[in-house]
């Protein structure tokens, strides 16, 4: 049966590619963007594509006027897929870069997310909410410490979530993908050069850059990320799966061993 899916942070990256996919698999999408700017390029390659069933709308969640209005679309998935990251010390990062980007991962999608679920509990309706969390939701590497704290933070109200609406016919699912050469992590990498300071930080700039590209440059840092879009193109629309989705098998089986050796870790 093909759905109406609603797609935050479409502008780009797997939400934009993966959107696409779907609507090429008859599913009507409407594809929200944070920029307006990025509106019309998407509606034009949409067209180009001969796609009639994606639809594009500026959804920026920092406007509640923006939120309120998508809240009042019908669809019947919500893919909470927009985010943002901020890396870096966790020990030396400004706490208000902290906050924002709680407010933009966490505290944004969960406004929108309790507007739509209340509307379809009201309605009867049996709706589907999908998370794009992150392999980082379920670990913590040093220096991506913010970031990955929200991702942990939306992996419990997801599973809190499944437990609260269940029995309405709600479903909620999470994606975690691993690192994908989409340009997202590569961004967030920049981000800390724009506050740390060679003469008040204890962490120097060179010592940190070295840290990230040493990982970029590994395989596992610059994966292909058509396998994961293919994967979200699956797993969005369905109607049965698993509530966690890691990909690829290789991350899943290194986060199953993580968890268990935290059991076992000293101080």
């Amino acid at each position: 049966m093909t759905k109406t899916i609603l797609i935050t942070g479409a502008g780009s990256g797997f939400g934009r590619a993966a959107g696409i996919g779907m609507a090429k698999n008859g599913h009507t999408i409407i594809a929200t963007t944070q920029v307006s700017s990025q509106v019309t390029p998407l509606r034009e390659e949409a067209a180009a594509l001969g796609l009639k069933n994606f639809r594009v709308e500026r959804l920026d969640l920092t406007d509640p006027y923006d939120i309120k209005q998508a809240q009042g679309w019908d669809f019947d998935v919500l893919w909470n897929n927009a985010g943002m990251g901020e890396a870096g010390p966790v020990w030396e990062i400004p706490v208000e870069l902290v906050r924002k980007n709680y407010e933009v991962n966490v505290f944004l999608p969960l406004i929108l997310t309790q507007g739509v679920v209340q509307k379809w509990v009201r309605e009867g309706k049996k709706g589907k909410v999908v998370f794009t969390s992150s392999m980082g939701g379920l670990f913590t590497p040093a220096n991506w410490g913010t970031y990955v704290s929200t991702k942990h933070a939306l992996e419990s109200i997801a599973e809190a979530l499944q437990q609260e609406l269940g029995s309405y016919g709600i479903k909620i699912q999470t994606i975690n993908p691993g690192a994908y050469y989409t340009g997202y992590n590569e961004t967030m990498a920049d981000n800390p050069f724009r506050w740390l300071d060679d003469s008040k930080n204890f962490t120097k700039r060179a010592d940190l850059r070295n840290g990230f590209n040493d990982f970029f440059a590994t395989p596992e840092g610059k994966m292909d990320p058509q396998e994961m879009i293919d994967r979200m193109v699956e797993v969005v629309p369905a109607d049965t799966g698993k509530f966690r989705n890691v990909v690829p098998k290789v991350i899943e089986d290194m986060l199953k061993e993580h968890q268990l050796k935290a059991w076992e870790n000293q101080i």
